[in-house]
């Protein structure tokens, strides 16, 4: 089994029922083909980098799962069929990205969201540079 991760956009006129009944449609396929869904992450209502289908807005859903490669054909089958969803992108996540998932979801579950920013702030803070020492001769300096 391998692990994935997909990213799929609702249309932005549905409601919050008809959202949630797309993303348990998208959820029961996965199950039937025995995928385990590892995570669920909803983005919510988003902008969009450019138009689609003359939308600029839309529902981000993020799903990560460890299922056999033919369930990725079916649930991209899936997406095409369900005139819902207007992108998506389905990966298989290596090693390194299956290991920043995990810290990524414990971190999430274990801290709440303003911890996470206060703490992804203080990483990037930078110690203060210090300002250079100028040296001014002085005139009887120059003189010698």
């Amino acid at each position: 089994m391998n692990n994935y991760e997909t990213v799929f956009i609702l249309t932005p006129v549905l409601s919050d029922a008809q959202m949630k009944e797309a993303v348990e449609k998208i959820k029961e396929t996965l199950k039937s083909q025995k995928a385990e869904i590892v995570n669920e992450e909803n983005w919510g209502l988003r902008k969009l980098a450019y138009p689609i289908n003359k939308k600029t807005t839309g529902f981000y859903e993020l799903i990560e799962f460890k299922a056999e490669p033919t369930v990725v054909d079916v649930l991209e089958t899936q997406f095409r069929r369900d005139e819902r969803v207007i992108r998506f992108l389905t990966f298989r996540q290596d090693k390194f990205a299956a290991e920043y998932a995990a810290k990524r979801r414990s971190l999430r579950t274990t801290t709440t969201p303003k911890e996470v920013v206060r703490k992804e702030l203080k990483l990037e803070e930078k110690k203060p540079v210090e300002a250079p020492v100028i040296i001014e001769e002085t005139k009887s300096e120059k003189e010698d």
